[in-house]
């Protein structure tokens, strides 16, 4: 590599984390060099460049699909994800669409259920409608609210084989339910996840969260400008970042644009509609 000092060594910086990648076993896609570059963008514009948000060790790999393939944390944010689980009971995930999020928690949910560190896996959505009236459903209940929790089913079929995912399904090992199906229980020896949770009111993320049981982690993902509330209620992610800020065992990780790991069009989205918003205001 020729060219100004500090320009080679940003390059050298991001050609050594790829290879790193590689020899640790992950597939080097041509979206994990665009997360590398945006982040060293990310890094360069602050005025300074280190290697620190490029560093990586073996606890990355989250673990390994049925067909082998690692799931890692790619980003600084899903990194935090990570730690952050790992020392907490409760966590909340902030952050926009595409950051990884909910892969990022379920793949740590699956890990524990491997692990056996927890008995099953319980995943939850709010049943609020993204802008739009689906109207009448037909089917029997599962298949009336399956629109509603599909990704959840997709980052699932990625990490286990399909025979095994329906054999858990069936069991209960693994629950897709919406939120107010958590009404009046105790969530014992589970991994939780609430995804969405933007789209949960006050009075339910107050239920959601006492129904950790005993032996329980949880996770609570949402996207605060992506409501999908009506106008007169207000997010409980909203909310509870006032209210539970200071106890202990509870955190919470706020992901950016620099954590985007979907098509590189969809940071630049984000961009112009923050933007947007804060010029409107």
């Amino acid at each position: 590599m020729k060219g100004p000092e500090k320009d080679v060594e940003d390059l050298a910086d991001i050609i050594s984390e790829m290879i790193s990648m590689v020899k640790r076993g992950s597939q080097l896609s041509s979206q994990d060099i665009s997360t590398l570059l945006a982040l060293a963008e990310k890094v360069e514009a602050s005025g300074s460049f280190s290697t620190q948000p490029f560093e990586q060790d073996t606890g990355d790999i989250i673990l390994h699909t049925h067909t082998g393939e690692a799931v890692s944390a790619k980003t600084p944010g899903q990194r935090n994800i990570v730690k952050a689980s790992e020392n907490n009971d409760i966590l909340f995930a902030i952050g926009p669409a595409g950051t990884g999020k909910t892969y990022t928690s379920v793949a740590l949910a699956v890990r524990a259920l491997k692990q056996r560190q927890v008995k099953r896996i319980i995943l939850a959505r709010p049943a609020v409608e993204a802008g739009e009236n689906l109207g009448f459903l037909p089917g029997d209940l599962k298949e009336k609210i399956d629109p509603y929790l599909r990704p959840l089913y997709d980052a699932l079929e990625e990490m286990i084989e399909f025979d095994k995912l329906e054999f858990q399904l069936s069991k209960n090992v693994i629950e897709i339910a919406p939120l107010a199906y958590m009404r009046g229980r105790t969530l014992n020896n589970a991994f939780v996840i609430l995804d969405e949770a933007q789209n949960a009111t006050n009075t339910q993320m107050k239920m959601f969260l006492t129904r950790i049981g005993y032996n329980s982690r949880a996770i609570i993902t949402g996207d605060v400008t992506q409501t999908d509330l009506p106008r007169k209620q207000e997010s409980g992610l909203i909310v509870i970042q006032d209210i539970l800020k200071d106890i202990d065992g509870i955190s919470f990780v706020y992901l950016d644009q620099g954590d985007v790991v979907r098509h590189k069009l969809v940071r630049d989205i984000i961009e112009a509609y923050d933007k947007f918003e804060n010029n409107k205001r």
